[in-house]
């Protein structure tokens, strides 16, 4: 026994002198990116635009095609008719009117009546609404764009504000800051077309006009469009003889509009594939599965003046001729059938394909869907069965809240550089509501028991129920009157240092 153990003893000792861990070999992985930037946003473009004869044509025109449904080619005789559901525009809208509808506008810090006066002129000149309704729009299915601002007098004597989306301008960054913005736009010429760059910098704006690759550059005169632009410096900067900036300014005509750096629905377009793939399956069933009439010979109507049997119409008089039952014991009679479709599968499929296709984006309720055929009037629930809707809303709004009071302020620093006036920063506050809020009757409800209960004041009770849908001014009116229709006086403390007269 002794002996055993010591051979095992042994034989477990050389395997420890002969076990070697190497270290694994450094592996060298590449990956080809299946899409460049610039096509990428094409896809995604075209994917808003649901137009589904683009969209067979794009994805004729992709790699890996065959692996997609709008990209495969049916076999003949096999073939299908392809349904877009239309779910990509119909996310992008929806975000951009909830958010457009809540937008109150902005609130100047310094409650300045003559900048709250132009702004509102501004404001009505450049369709401000529209402008960030597009921009919004533009961003969140192509990725950020920027806004440009220029004076021209033919046009209007205010700033002129543009918004150019990703695909028409450059970002310049040093050291991850942006130093200057390249905004695109090309221009039809004699049968020509040019490429204009108008890049705007710290205190200058420089413009270059190219052939349409950008490589080539002419002089700006080539083109009537550009005859007469010259190069703009102010707040301070600096040229060289050749043009090079040698000193910055301290502010830029342009800002940078970002609410994700791709398009929302960039990594879901497989989705949006598989829902279009789903609902067009249900709706070739459909078609496929319509009932079918068989009518013997014998028993088709007869035209009464030539004995024709008559054509069967499309409309109201469909059926399939079949010869007449000849048989000893056969029956003519005419057989309706209608081919069994299973409806609830392809309702499963078609809505576990949407679940996917919002998850993370919108709820499935603010575009009027109700995948669990639920409906609850409780504001609660409906709250609870929008939260993905608040979440991205809420990255819209918080990019807002960021770039249209910087939008504000540069407009008033053109202004002042135009008039040759001294520059000022404008603070100012974007306003916006509360979205998916309770009824204006279930907060009067709950106002009402928070006033009763002593826990509200009057002054509280209406910014609950007003907030941003009513200024400061018509809400301290409110107080007063409601103040005022019960009773309630409002009276100086006397002060605690009178003198008491004695008699």
């Amino acid at each position: 026994m002794k002996l055993f153990e010591n051979l095992k003893e042994g034989i477990r000792t050389k395997m420890k002198s002969f076990l070697r861990l190497d270290q694994a070999q450094t592996l060298q992985i590449n990956i080809t990116q299946g899409l460049d930037e610039e096509t990428r946003i094409a896809k995604n473009t075209i994917w808003y635009r649901g137009d589904t004869y683009e969209l067979t044509q794009l994805y004729k025109q992709l790699p890996n095609k065959q692996d997609t449904f709008w990209g495969a080619v049916p076999t003949a005789g096999m073939e299908i008719r392809k349904i877009h559901t239309g779910m990509p525009s119909l996310i992008v809208d929806t975000l951009t009117d909830i958010v457009i509808s809540d937008y109150n506008g902005v609130e100047f810090k310094d409650k300045n009546v003559d900048n709250e006066a132009m702004w509102e002129d501004i404001e009505k000149e450049n369709k401000a609404n529209e402008l960030l309704k597009e921009a919004i729009k533009q961003a969140l299915y192509k990725g950020q764009g920027a806004f440009k601002w220029s004076f021209d007098e033919e046009i209007s004597q205010l700033p002129i504000i543009e918004f150019f989306p990703k695909d028409m301008i450059e970002v310049v960054k040093k050291r991850g800051r942006v130093r200057e913005i390249i905004f695109k736009s090309y221009i039809k010429e004699r049968e020509r077309t040019y490429l204009l760059k108008e890049i705007y910098g710290y205190g200058y704006v420089k413009y270059k006009l190219c052939d349409i690759k950008g490589e080539k550059e002419f002089p700006l005169n080539m083109s009537t469009q550009t005859n007469g632009l010259e190069n703009l410096k102010f707040d301070g900067a600096e040229f060289d003889q050749e043009g090079n900036v040698t000193k910055h300014g301290t502010y830029m005509l342009a800002c940078l509009f970002k609410i994700e750096e791709d398009a929302i629905y960039d990594k879901k377009t497989d989705d949006f594939d598989a829902l279009d793939e789903a609902w067009s399956q249900w709706m070739n069933a459909l078609r496929d599965g319509r009932s079918k009439t068989y009518v013997p010979t014998s028993l088709i109507p007869k035209d009464p003046n030539t004995g024709e049997l008559i054509t069967p119409n499309s409309f109201d008089n469909k059926f399939i001729k079949v010869e007449s039952d000849l048989s000893e014991d056969g029956k003519n009679e005419i057989t309706v059938k209608q081919p069994t479709i299973p409806t609830d599968s392809y309702m499963n499929t078609y809505i576990t394909a949407l679940d996917l296709a919002l998850q993370g984006i919108v709820s499935p309720s603010t575009l009027g869907i109700d995948t669990k055929k639920v409906t609850d009037p409780n504001a609660t629930a409906q709250r609870e069965k929008e939260k993905t809707t608040l979440y991205t809303r809420g990255k819209i709004v918080e990019s807002l809240k960021i770039t249209v009071p910087e939008m504000v302020n540069i407009t008033f620093k053109a202004i002042a550089t135009q008039n040759k006036e001294t520059i000022e920063e404008i603070e100012t506050v974007a306003n916006f509501g509360e979205y998916a809020n309770p009824s204006f009757e279930a907060q009067v409800e709950t106002v009402s028991k928070g006033k009763q209960g002593g826990i509200m004041s009057i002054e509280a009770s209406v910014e609950e129920l007003y907030g941003d849908s009513k200024d400061e001014e018509w809400k301290a009116e409110e107080v007063a009157r409601l103040k005022a229709e019960q009773g309630i006086v409002d009276i100086e403390e006397p002060a605690v240092n009178f003198d008491l007269e004695m008699g």
